[in-house]
């Protein structure tokens, strides 16, 4: 078998994990595990090229010089578990060579997975890779060449995984949420679009992550249409706030689907309409109307509502019935779903690990910067939460739901033949009574 670089097996198995085809199950921490190995690999192979005179496969360098003899296998510890990786070997040196990087790694397991998650953070710069490679006096171990092959191919791994195919992902509900982040120095903050769906198999997955310039309708759209573009199928609801933005590009990007609005959303804008002392009795049976048994069940207690509050709080009822059929969308479907379906907290949630990570810092560094620290706080974060059990009986309720809302949509998109054939021998047989 022709010899590999230990670096490009390990490049391998990172590929799989972040396409979703590794076997591996302990998600983030084989990530890191994954990426601290990449680094270490990829800089001893730096440091031996170095000592050599020439890269794995070039010939032509000093006999004095050496060769390679195989790799030895490294251990380090970590917060993450022991990390394993292989050192390559040189033979036939004049004097024995001896890797002052493994040296120095040793006690900097906490640096090394720093830069192993700042590596899907904000990309590895040559700063960042020399810092950690560096003696007690700060000389860099590694040359500018090496330090340079690691922050390119690394970066490569983040944009091939930043565009890959969803066709794979069959995503039954999606999630669509913003947050406003300072992506240019000096500049107002700027929308950034994410997206996180619940697959058919209960498992859940960030799908996208993208800048706009606003939650309005031209970035919302671009935001799905790239979603499209890379495969992703029709999922039978899709959540979202009130943004006026991102509702007409649900709309018209998703017209097979059902519009979920967030209730927890909901239920903050009723409470500021509502008096103090009013609001525990109104919020009882809003909610009872938000969680009733059926779609039909929900009106009728929207009805009664409106009756016993209409006069007094005309603000809060109207609130209430403002897209009142998009509030309830999650009652046509399974009743174990619809309390994780209802709500975008799934994102709020995320968003709120993302802000953890990013207040720390004091100056924005260039909108793909932000990105990246976004996307590693929200993949990292997601990892920890649990799927949704789907059993045989909620399958078949789900693909019934998908054949009405394709029926719903062919019917919807064929009014004028309809209208053609009903109204031709209307037209017709008023002549033959002429």
């Amino acid at each position: 078998m022709e010899r590999i670089p230990a670096s490009e097996r390990t490049r391998e198995r990172l590929k799989a994990l972040m396409g979703g085809t590794s076997e591996s199950g302990s998600g983030s921490s084989d990530l890191v595990r994954l990426a601290a190995r990449l680094i270490i690999e990829e800089a001893l192979e730096g440091e031996a090229a170095d000592a050599l005179g020439r890269g794995y496969y070039a010939r032509g360098a000093a006999p004095e010089a050496g060769y390679r003899n195989g790799y030895r296998t490294g251990r380090l510890k970590s917060a993450e578990g022991p990390i394993e990786y292989s050192a390559p070997q040189i033979a036939d040196r004049a004097e024995p060579f001896r890797s002052r990087i493994r040296e120095t790694l040793r006690g900097r397991t906490e640096a090394l997975e720093a830069l192993a998650v700042e590596m899907y953070a904000r990309g590895l710069s040559t700063r960042d890779i020399e810092a950690l490679f560096a003696d007690e006096t700060g000389k860099s171990l590694l040359s500018r060449s090496a330090v340079s092959t690691i922050t390119e191919r690394l970066w490569a791994e983040y944009e091939e995984f930043a565009s890959r195919d969803l066709s794979e992902f069959d995503v039954v509900y999606l999630f669509v949420d913003g947050i406003a982040e300072r992506l240019h120095l000096g500049q107002p903050r700027e929308a950034v679009l994410a997206a996180w769906g619940i697959l058919a198999d209960g498992k859940k997955a960030l799908l996208h992550l993208a800048p706009g310039t606003k939650e309005d309708t031209a970035s919302c759209k671009e935001f799905f249409q790239d979603l499209r573009r890379r495969g992703l199928p029709d999922p039978l609801l899709v959540v979202s706030d009130g943004a006026p933005g991102i509702i007409r590009a649900i709309e018209e990007c998703f017209p097979r689907s059902v519009r979920q609005r967030c209730l927890a959303h909901k239920m903050r804008n009723l409470e500021s309409k509502v008096p103090e002392d009013v609001w525990p009795e109104f919020k009882a049976r809003a909610a009872a109307c938000y969680q009733a048994a059926s779609p039909a069940l929900a009106r009728l207690l929207r009805d009664d509502i409106v009756a016993t509050y209409g006069r007094d709080l005309p603000s809060a009822v109207a609130c209430l019935q403002d897209d009142f059929e998009a509030y309830i969308a999650h009652l046509r479907f399974p009743l174990g779903h619809r309390r994780a379906i209802r709500t975008t907290n799934l994102l709020e949630r995320l968003f709120g690990e993302e802000r953890r990570r990013t207040k720390v810092i004091p100056h924005a560094f260039g909108e793909r910067a932000v990105l990246k620290l976004m996307y590693a706080a929200l993949i990292r974060a997601a990892e920890r939460w649990r799927g949704i059990r789907i059993t045989e009986f909620e399958r078949r309720q789900l693909k019934a739901i998908r054949d009405e809302l394709d029926g719903d949509f062919a019917a919807r998109t064929t009014p004028a033949t309809a209208a053609t054939v009903t109204a031709s021998p209307t037209r017709l047989s008023s002549k033959d009574r002429t």
